[in-house]
């Protein structure tokens, strides 16, 4: 029958079959490199996996393959931002010179910038590990030990300082007297995993602690720009610019470290979820794992997240004062345009006024200019016909000529303004 597949299908049941480990068996080695890498460098890893060095397994999922390296069981995982490569070395392969083996050469070859690097030596019972601890070289002050697992499908105990030792490798001790192969394989990928995400988690606290300065630069500079207000030597367009350039300066900040306080705050639930996995149980006279992870991932875990709620604080102080003082520009370009158009309506009243005034005199010297216009016309009646007063005809015709002439003038503004 054919499906009409969706594109992601196989990519998604991929998912559920990554981070496959084979099955361990004590007495054996596990040897793990979690490297940081990006894009360009994923591309490098693909070409390290098959340069024909090592034998691979068929795989249609990119995220994950597996294979033998000389003789030696490989696993490489892509994960988010980081690569991981484990080796299953046989004990009995372990000699003085296994540190020239070609596993370790062909590892070494991958790109990327490693982050944790682990040796874990598992055997097959407490009495064994006893005797390896001395020459390991645990720093007896940092020691932790633990029981791992369920009681019912067995437990295995494990030692560590959780350093950096010879080689740049950490060290981890497990005895694993009673556990099943799948079992043990399931629980020690487990606490791999917890380490790998431990060290991720714990990314974010460098990025946090170098903010840390500049965010009190940024709260001065804040506090002090609440007293420049008063001052009025202080104009608001610098008061301006001033909280302009802080609110860039806390995006800036905001968009360099969101993505490393976001991925913490998701590896540090990792972290508890695959510490609830493996179900440590405290063992009398050490710190347990438990112990361990909380007394020093939380406080990173915590410090991440004040940092990440004091850039929220100061981005919302900084927004609130930019409105207040967008407020008070505002309310102030208000005043300005009330005294404008108050000042505009007084010139407008005196222009009508002034053009009232103007009207009057245009009235006064039509009229003036009318009645001498008939005034020589009456005169020169009166020079033709003696009967005729002049004078006097002039005279009652000023009232009617001024009348006609503020008559005809205020009909004509009609006509032209109409109702205005």
């Amino acid at each position: 029958m054919g499906f009409r597949e969706h594109p992601l299908r196989r990519q998604v049941v991929g998912e559920m079959h990554l981070r496959r480990w084979p099955a361990l068996r004590a007495p054996m080695v596990v040897i793990q490199v979690l490297r940081l890498v990006d894009e360009p460098t994923r591309l490098a890893e693909r070409a390290v996996l098959g340069n024909g060095v090592a034998t691979l397994e068929p795989s249609d999922n990119p995220r994950h393959c597996q294979g033998v390296i000389a003789g030696v069981p490989f696993v490489w995982e892509a994960h988010s931002e980081a690569s991981g490569l484990t080796l299953f070395v046989d004990s009995l392969a372990i000699g003085p010179d296994f540190d020239r083996h070609p596993a370790l050469d062909w590892a070494a070859a991958f790109p990327g910038e490693t982050l944790r690097a682990t040796r874990i030596a598992i055997v097959g019972s407490e009495a064994e590990a006893e005797a390896m601890l001395p020459t390991i070289g645990f720093v007896d002050s940092d020691m932790v030990s633990c029981h791992l697992g369920d009681q019912a499908i067995g437990r295995v105990r494990i030692w560590s300082d959780f350093r950096i030792g010879a080689g740049g490798f950490g060290h981890l001790l497990i005895a694993a007297p009673d556990l099943a192969p799948g079992d043990l394989s399931r629980l020690v990928q487990r606490l791999q995993e917890l380490g790998n995400y431990r060290n991720l988690a714990l990314m974010g606290l460098p990025v946090a602690q170098a903010a840390w300065g500049e965010l009190g630069g940024i709260e001065q500079a804040l506090s002090e720009l609440a007293n420049e207000v008063a001052r009025p030597d202080v104009t608001d367009d610098m008061l301006l610019d001033h909280v302009s350039a802080l609110s860039l300066d806390l995006m800036a900040l905001s968009t360099r470290g969101g993505f490393r306080m976001s991925a913490t705050q998701a590896y540090a639930r990792l972290v508890e979820e695959r510490l609830d996995d493996c179900a440590p149980r405290a063992i009398a006279g050490y710190p347990s794992l438990t112990d361990f992870t909380q007394r020093r991932l939380l406080p990173a875990v915590r410090t991440c997240s004040a940092h990440v709620r004091r850039v929220d604080e100061l981005s919302q102080r900084a927004d609130r004062f930019a409105a207040l003082l967008r407020t008070r520009i505002e309310t102030r370009i208000e005043n300005q345009n009330a005294r404008l158009l108050e000042s505009m309506e007084r010139s407008s009243s005196l222009q009508l006024r002034l053009q009232q005034l103007v009207e009057g005199l245009s009235v006064v010297a039509l009229s003036y200019y009318g009645i001498g216009l008939i005034g020589t016309m009456l005169k020169a009646a009166e020079h033709a016909n003696p009967r005729i007063d002049a004078a006097l005809w002039i005279g009652g015709l000023v009232p009617v000529v001024t009348g006609g002439m503020w008559w005809g003038l205020h009909r004509m503004k009609h006509r032209l303004l109409g109702r205005h």
